[in-house]
């Protein structure tokens, strides 16, 4: 009588648990730290999958993606600045300009990147990514 409690605790477990999770952050997760954008309708529709059948974590699934920006997404869209534009941001002490930056990438791209919102992930360069762009790492 105890084996058939444990098998079905053990699956309402795991259900929970893959529901608490978000969908956009376990099958993008190179998406993660968007801000704003359009939200992919198979993520949504994952997330609100939660929601029929657990409204705690189909709303903890929607909360997670959307704090992280997993659930955003751009079809088809790529954009690219060559780095000899970007070395204009770049200061004599190594440090990126946010406001000269902004300008490049709205003047290359036509449109505009909140670059001092405070959500925004900023990750520092490796010294071999730097050699690749022709930059020298700060001191």
């Amino acid at each position: 009588m105890r084996a058939p409690f444990r098998l079905i605790g053990g699956v309402l477990i795991a259900s929970l648990l893959t529901q608490v999770t978000a969908c956009g952050s376990i099958f993008y997760p190179d998406r993660r730290g968007q801000i704003d954008g359009k939200i992919d309708p198979a993520i949504a529709a994952l997330d609100a999958v939660g929601l029929l059948f657990y409204i705690i974590p189909g709303l903890i699934a929607f909360a997670v993606d959307f704090a992280t920006g997993a659930i955003y997404f751009e079809p088809g869209r790529t954009a690219q600045v060559a780095p000899e534009k970007l070395k204009e941001a770049i200061g004599a002490d190594g440090k990126v300009d946010n406001h000269k930056l902004q300008t490049i990438l709205e003047s290359e791209l036509g449109r505009s990147f909140p670059l001092d919102d405070p959500r925004l992930i900023q990750h520092k360069g490796s010294a071999q990514q730097l050699a690749m762009f022709g930059l020298q790492p700060a001191a």
